[in-house]
Protein backbone atom coordinates (compact mmCIF):
# COMPACT_ATOMS: atom_id res chain seq x y z
CA UNK A 1 0.00 0.00 0.00
CA UNK A 2 1.42 3.09 -1.22
CA UNK A 3 1.66 6.24 1.59
CA UNK A 4 -0.87 7.94 -0.07
CA UNK A 5 -3.36 5.10 -0.12
CA UNK A 6 -2.28 5.17 3.39
CA UNK A 7 -3.06 8.68 4.05
CA UNK A 8 -6.34 8.57 2.01
CA UNK A 9 -7.29 5.57 4.09
CA UNK A 10 -6.31 7.03 7.30
CA UNK A 11 -8.67 10.32 6.45
CA UNK A 12 -11.80 8.18 5.05
CA UNK A 13 -11.65 6.62 8.31
CA UNK A 14 -11.21 9.87 10.25
CA UNK A 15 -14.50 11.40 8.81
CA UNK A 16 -16.22 8.62 8.71
CA UNK A 17 -15.62 8.53 12.92
CA UNK A 18 -16.29 12.10 12.95
CA UNK A 19 -19.58 11.66 11.02
CA UNK A 20 -20.89 8.74 13.19
CA UNK A 21 -20.61 11.10 16.09
CA UNK A 22 -23.51 13.20 17.06
CA UNK A 23 -22.99 17.02 16.13
CA UNK A 24 -24.05 17.99 18.91
CA UNK A 25 -23.93 16.97 22.35
CA UNK A 26 -27.07 16.04 24.98
CA UNK A 27 -27.96 18.42 27.19
CA UNK A 28 -26.59 17.68 30.71
CA UNK A 29 -29.58 17.41 32.73
CA UNK A 30 -29.84 16.58 36.39
CA UNK A 31 -32.93 15.18 38.18
CA UNK A 32 -33.62 15.62 41.77
CA UNK A 33 -35.40 12.23 42.84
CA UNK A 34 -36.16 9.23 40.48
CA UNK A 35 -39.46 9.16 40.02
CA UNK A 36 -39.53 12.30 38.11
CA UNK A 37 -36.04 10.76 36.56
CA UNK A 38 -37.56 8.51 35.51
CA UNK A 39 -40.35 10.68 33.08
CA UNK A 40 -37.14 12.52 32.05
CA UNK A 41 -34.90 9.46 30.81
CA UNK A 42 -38.20 8.07 29.08
CA UNK A 43 -38.65 11.71 26.99
CA UNK A 44 -34.52 11.74 26.47
CA UNK A 45 -34.35 8.38 25.03
CA UNK A 46 -31.94 8.24 22.28
CA UNK A 47 -30.13 11.29 22.94
CA UNK A 48 -29.03 11.29 26.50
CA UNK A 49 -29.56 10.17 29.96
CA UNK A 50 -30.02 12.71 33.40
CA UNK A 51 -28.30 12.41 36.31
CA UNK A 52 -30.12 12.17 39.63
CA UNK A 53 -29.55 13.62 42.94
CA UNK A 54 -31.08 11.25 45.26
CA UNK A 55 -30.24 8.24 43.83
CA UNK A 56 -29.78 4.85 45.63
CA UNK A 57 -31.99 3.75 49.06
CA UNK A 58 -31.82 7.40 49.66
CA UNK A 59 -35.12 8.72 51.18
CA UNK A 60 -36.10 12.79 50.02
CA UNK A 61 -36.69 13.42 53.97
CA UNK A 62 -33.37 12.66 55.17
CA UNK A 63 -30.98 13.40 52.36
CA UNK A 64 -27.86 15.71 52.58
CA UNK A 65 -26.52 17.48 49.50
CA UNK A 66 -22.10 16.17 49.03
CA UNK A 67 -19.74 18.11 46.89
CA UNK A 68 -20.57 15.96 43.33
CA UNK A 69 -24.41 16.87 43.86
CA UNK A 70 -23.31 20.29 43.74
CA UNK A 71 -20.88 19.92 40.89
CA UNK A 72 -23.65 18.23 39.26
CA UNK A 73 -26.12 21.09 39.43
CA UNK A 74 -23.34 23.78 38.65
CA UNK A 75 -22.78 21.94 35.50
CA UNK A 76 -26.09 21.29 34.08
CA UNK A 77 -27.97 23.14 31.46
CA UNK A 78 -31.14 21.64 32.77
CA UNK A 79 -32.85 21.15 35.93
CA UNK A 80 -35.98 19.29 37.13
CA UNK A 81 -37.19 19.13 40.80
CA UNK A 82 -40.75 19.07 42.01
CA UNK A 83 -40.27 22.39 44.39
CA UNK A 84 -38.63 23.70 47.70
CA UNK A 85 -41.74 22.26 49.89
CA UNK A 86 -40.31 18.91 48.64
CA UNK A 87 -36.59 18.98 48.26
CA UNK A 88 -36.04 21.50 50.78
CA UNK A 89 -31.98 20.56 50.82
CA UNK A 90 -32.64 21.79 46.92
CA UNK A 91 -33.63 25.18 47.67
CA UNK A 92 -30.13 26.99 48.28
CA UNK A 93 -28.05 25.13 46.06
CA UNK A 94 -30.32 26.23 43.14
CA UNK A 95 -30.66 29.64 44.24
CA UNK A 96 -27.28 30.01 44.15
CA UNK A 97 -27.04 28.94 40.84
CA UNK A 98 -24.95 30.91 38.29
CA UNK A 99 -24.49 28.82 35.62
CA UNK A 100 -27.10 30.14 33.47
CA UNK A 101 -28.73 26.62 33.26
CA UNK A 102 -32.43 26.54 33.19
CA UNK A 103 -34.67 24.97 36.37
CA UNK A 104 -37.83 24.04 36.09
CA UNK A 105 -39.75 23.74 39.13
CA UNK A 106 -42.35 20.96 38.54
CA UNK A 107 -44.74 21.53 40.80
CA UNK A 108 -45.51 24.80 38.68
CA UNK A 109 -46.76 22.51 36.17
CA UNK A 110 -50.23 24.25 34.19
CA UNK A 111 -52.53 22.18 34.77
CA UNK A 112 -51.42 20.14 37.51
CA UNK A 113 -53.47 19.03 40.38
CA UNK A 114 -51.61 20.06 43.70
CA UNK A 115 -53.10 18.89 46.89
CA UNK A 116 -52.60 20.50 50.60
CA UNK A 117 -50.51 18.71 52.76
CA UNK A 118 -52.99 16.44 55.84
CA UNK A 119 -52.61 18.15 59.23
CA UNK A 120 -53.13 15.47 62.08
CA UNK A 121 -53.22 11.59 61.67
CA UNK A 122 -56.03 10.48 61.06
CA UNK A 123 -58.75 11.29 58.47
CA UNK A 124 -61.78 9.19 58.17
CA UNK A 125 -62.65 10.66 54.87
CA UNK A 126 -61.52 12.24 51.40
CA UNK A 127 -61.46 16.24 52.26
CA UNK A 128 -62.17 17.65 49.19
CA UNK A 129 -60.96 21.14 49.31
CA UNK A 130 -57.37 20.19 49.88
CA UNK A 131 -57.64 20.05 45.93
CA UNK A 132 -56.04 23.13 44.42
CA UNK A 133 -55.31 22.91 40.47
CA UNK A 134 -52.21 24.53 40.69
CA UNK A 135 -51.80 26.10 37.44
CA UNK A 136 -48.42 28.09 36.41
CA UNK A 137 -46.47 30.05 38.60
CA UNK A 138 -48.89 30.56 41.72
CA UNK A 139 -47.46 31.25 45.07
CA UNK A 140 -47.61 27.62 46.51
CA UNK A 141 -45.21 28.01 49.35
CA UNK A 142 -44.44 25.07 51.55
CA UNK A 143 -47.92 23.84 52.16
CA UNK A 144 -48.97 21.17 49.71
CA UNK A 145 -47.88 17.50 49.22
CA UNK A 146 -44.79 17.16 47.26
CA UNK A 147 -45.71 12.97 46.00
CA UNK A 148 -47.45 14.59 42.89
CA UNK A 149 -45.82 11.78 40.49
CA UNK A 150 -48.32 9.33 42.44
CA UNK A 151 -51.28 10.94 40.10
CA UNK A 152 -50.84 9.09 36.57
CA UNK A 153 -52.80 12.74 35.59
CA UNK A 154 -50.10 15.17 37.02
CA UNK A 155 -47.30 12.52 35.57
CA UNK A 156 -48.81 13.05 32.33
CA UNK A 157 -49.00 16.96 32.67
CA UNK A 158 -45.23 16.56 33.49
CA UNK A 159 -44.53 14.85 30.44
CA UNK A 160 -45.40 17.98 28.54
CA UNK A 161 -43.69 20.50 30.24
CA UNK A 162 -40.65 18.30 30.37
CA UNK A 163 -40.78 17.85 26.57
CA UNK A 164 -41.10 21.66 26.22
CA UNK A 165 -38.08 22.58 28.38
CA UNK A 166 -35.61 19.67 26.89
CA UNK A 167 -36.92 21.42 23.14
CA UNK A 168 -36.25 25.04 23.85
CA UNK A 169 -32.75 24.13 25.21
CA UNK A 170 -31.82 21.76 22.60
CA UNK A 171 -33.97 22.47 19.37
CA UNK A 172 -31.71 20.00 17.23
CA UNK A 173 -33.26 17.30 18.85
CA UNK A 174 -36.80 18.38 19.56
CA UNK A 175 -38.78 15.81 17.34
CA UNK A 176 -36.84 13.05 19.33
CA UNK A 177 -38.36 14.74 22.70
CA UNK A 178 -42.04 14.85 21.00
CA UNK A 179 -41.98 11.29 19.90
CA UNK A 180 -40.32 9.70 22.66
CA UNK A 181 -42.89 12.11 24.98
CA UNK A 182 -45.83 10.62 22.87
CA UNK A 183 -44.84 7.54 23.53
CA UNK A 184 -44.78 8.01 27.49
CA UNK A 185 -48.21 9.48 27.44
CA UNK A 186 -49.45 6.36 25.81
CA UNK A 187 -48.23 4.03 28.38
CA UNK A 188 -49.02 6.28 31.37
CA UNK A 189 -52.94 5.91 29.96
CA UNK A 190 -52.66 2.18 29.87
CA UNK A 191 -50.80 1.67 33.32
CA UNK A 192 -53.54 3.75 34.97
CA UNK A 193 -56.25 1.47 33.26
CA UNK A 194 -54.13 -1.35 34.51
CA UNK A 195 -54.21 -0.01 37.95
CA UNK A 196 -58.26 1.22 37.80
CA UNK A 197 -58.94 -2.44 37.19
CA UNK A 198 -56.91 -4.30 39.75
CA UNK A 199 -57.23 -1.92 42.63
CA UNK A 200 -61.05 -1.62 42.04
CA UNK A 201 -62.14 -5.28 44.10
CA UNK A 202 -59.90 -3.29 47.64
CA UNK A 203 -61.34 0.35 47.64
CA UNK A 204 -63.20 -0.17 50.19
CA UNK A 205 -60.98 -1.82 52.60
CA UNK A 206 -59.84 0.91 55.14
CA UNK A 207 -55.70 1.26 56.05
CA UNK A 208 -53.19 3.19 57.67
CA UNK A 209 -49.73 4.66 55.88
CA UNK A 210 -46.67 4.80 57.50
CA UNK A 211 -46.11 8.55 56.70
CA UNK A 212 -48.63 10.71 54.35
CA UNK A 213 -47.09 10.49 51.05
CA UNK A 214 -50.21 8.54 48.99
CA UNK A 215 -52.85 10.96 48.94
CA UNK A 216 -52.63 11.62 44.77
CA UNK A 217 -52.62 7.53 44.84
CA UNK A 218 -55.57 7.55 47.17
CA UNK A 219 -57.45 10.16 45.19
CA UNK A 220 -56.83 8.81 41.82
CA UNK A 221 -57.80 5.23 42.65
CA UNK A 222 -60.62 6.34 45.53
CA UNK A 223 -58.91 4.55 48.06
CA UNK A 224 -59.75 4.11 51.84
CA UNK A 225 -56.65 5.28 53.72
CA UNK A 226 -57.29 6.73 57.05
CA UNK A 227 -54.55 7.78 58.40
CA UNK A 228 -50.72 7.58 59.06
CA UNK A 229 -48.70 7.30 61.67
CA UNK A 230 -46.11 9.88 61.30
CA UNK A 231 -46.19 13.29 59.44
CA UNK A 232 -42.70 13.21 58.64
CA UNK A 233 -40.81 9.81 58.62
CA UNK A 234 -37.94 11.87 60.02
CA UNK A 235 -39.98 12.86 63.24
CA UNK A 236 -40.60 9.78 65.44
CA UNK A 237 -44.29 10.03 66.25
CA UNK A 238 -45.14 10.74 70.17
CA UNK A 239 -47.38 8.85 72.79
CA UNK A 240 -50.08 10.48 71.33
CA UNK A 241 -49.82 10.01 68.11
CA UNK A 242 -49.24 6.21 68.20
CA UNK A 243 -52.35 5.90 71.33
CA UNK A 244 -54.39 7.51 68.51
CA UNK A 245 -53.36 5.31 65.70
CA UNK A 246 -53.94 2.46 67.67
CA UNK A 247 -57.11 3.05 68.39
CA UNK A 248 -58.10 4.18 65.19
CA UNK A 249 -57.14 0.38 63.89
CA UNK A 250 -59.01 -0.77 66.17
CA UNK A 251 -62.07 0.97 65.84
CA UNK A 252 -62.00 1.84 62.22
CA UNK A 253 -60.97 -2.19 61.52
CA UNK A 254 -58.16 -0.99 59.67
CA UNK A 255 -57.21 -4.12 57.27
CA UNK A 256 -53.60 -3.55 57.01
CA UNK A 257 -50.99 -0.64 58.49
CA UNK A 258 -47.77 -0.51 55.70
CA UNK A 259 -44.56 0.24 56.67
CA UNK A 260 -41.34 1.93 54.13
CA UNK A 261 -38.71 0.06 53.06
CA UNK A 262 -36.39 2.95 54.67
CA UNK A 263 -38.45 3.45 57.79
CA UNK A 264 -39.58 0.52 58.85
CA UNK A 265 -39.80 0.69 62.25
CA UNK A 266 -40.93 -1.99 65.20
CA UNK A 267 -44.06 0.24 66.07
CA UNK A 268 -45.83 -0.91 63.14
CA UNK A 269 -45.72 -4.59 64.85
CA UNK A 270 -46.59 -2.82 68.23
CA UNK A 271 -49.34 -0.81 66.81
CA UNK A 272 -51.30 -3.79 65.00
CA UNK A 273 -50.68 -6.12 68.38
CA UNK A 274 -53.89 -7.79 69.34
CA UNK A 275 -56.23 -6.53 66.02
CA UNK A 276 -56.76 -8.32 63.11
CA UNK A 277 -54.73 -6.14 60.75
CA UNK A 278 -51.76 -6.87 59.05
CA UNK A 279 -48.50 -5.45 57.46
CA UNK A 280 -47.15 -4.60 54.03
CA UNK A 281 -44.71 -2.22 52.95
CA UNK A 282 -45.01 0.62 50.69
CA UNK A 283 -42.31 2.85 48.39
CA UNK A 284 -43.72 6.14 47.27
CA UNK A 285 -39.85 7.55 46.40
CA UNK A 286 -39.11 4.25 45.12
CA UNK A 287 -35.82 3.72 46.94
CA UNK A 288 -35.60 0.56 46.29
CA UNK A 289 -35.98 0.31 42.55
CA UNK A 290 -32.74 0.64 39.98
CA UNK A 291 -33.20 4.20 38.12
CA UNK A 292 -34.23 3.90 34.49
CA UNK A 293 -37.06 4.80 31.95
CA UNK A 294 -38.91 1.52 33.71
CA UNK A 295 -38.60 2.90 37.31
CA UNK A 296 -41.76 5.16 36.99
CA UNK A 297 -43.74 2.32 36.35
CA UNK A 298 -42.42 -0.30 37.91
CA UNK A 299 -43.34 1.95 41.16
CA UNK A 300 -46.94 2.47 40.40
CA UNK A 301 -47.79 -1.30 39.59
CA UNK A 302 -45.71 -1.96 42.89
CA UNK A 303 -48.01 0.48 45.13
CA UNK A 304 -50.64 -1.62 43.48
CA UNK A 305 -49.31 -4.89 43.36
CA UNK A 306 -48.60 -4.48 47.65
CA UNK A 307 -51.87 -2.85 48.21
CA UNK A 308 -53.29 -5.67 47.05
CA UNK A 309 -51.98 -8.12 48.41
CA UNK A 310 -52.29 -6.61 52.04
CA UNK A 311 -55.82 -5.51 51.82
CA UNK A 312 -57.31 -8.61 49.61
CA UNK A 313 -59.80 -10.04 52.06
CA UNK A 314 -59.58 -13.74 52.86
CA UNK A 315 -60.96 -16.21 50.58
Amino acid sequence: MTHLLKMALISALALAALLAQPAWAAPKVVVSIKPIASLVEGIMAGVGVPSVIVGGGQSIHTFAMKPSDARALNDADVVFWVGEGLETFLAKPIASLTSGATVVELVDTPGLTVLKSREGGMWESHAEEQAVDHGHDHDHGHDFDGHIWLDPANAKAMVKTIEIALSEVDSTNAQAYAANAAAVLARIDALDAELRHALAPIKARPYVVFHDGYQYFERAYGLNAVGSITVSPERAPGAKRVAEVREKIGSLKAACVFAEPQFEPKLVGMLIEGTAAKTGTLDPEAATLPAGPELYFDLMRGLARNLTACLAPAP
